[in-house]
């Protein structure tokens, strides 16, 4: 998993935005706090706490409710993208999935 993120985090740096990166729920939970990003990108396996909870608490604090979410996920069956959208996502991209998808989906969300 480590690898994939630093290759979407060099990928979405060359399209032209900037990324701050965790590797795991509880980091990311505290980086979105601390950075104030206009985007996050969860992937559902995570340690820690998993994206699906990230996403929840993420949606509890009133400050990052409307924090716009995008889960990518190995689990592309039709109830995990419910339960991804049912929890707080904007969006849900199964993997795999191409990296202009992903680009085009991240303009869309910002």
């Amino acid at each position: 998993m480590q690898s994939l993120a630093d290759a979407l985090r060099v990928f979405l740096q060359r399209e032209g935005f900037q990324v701050v990166l965790a590797y795991d729920g509880v980091e990311g939970l505290r980086l979105v706090t601390e950075e104030k990003p206009d985007l996050v990108i969860l992937d559902i396996v995570l340690p820690g706490e998993d994206g699906l909870e990230v996403c929840r608490r993420i949606r509890q604090e009133p400050e990052t409710a409307r924090l716009p979410i995008l889960i990518l996920s190995g689990k592309g069956e039709e109830m995990d993208k419910v339960v991804g959208l049912e929890v707080g996502a904007d969006d849900y991209l199964a993997k795999p999935f191409g990296d202009r998808e992903l680009v085009v989906r991240v303009r869309a969300l910002l």
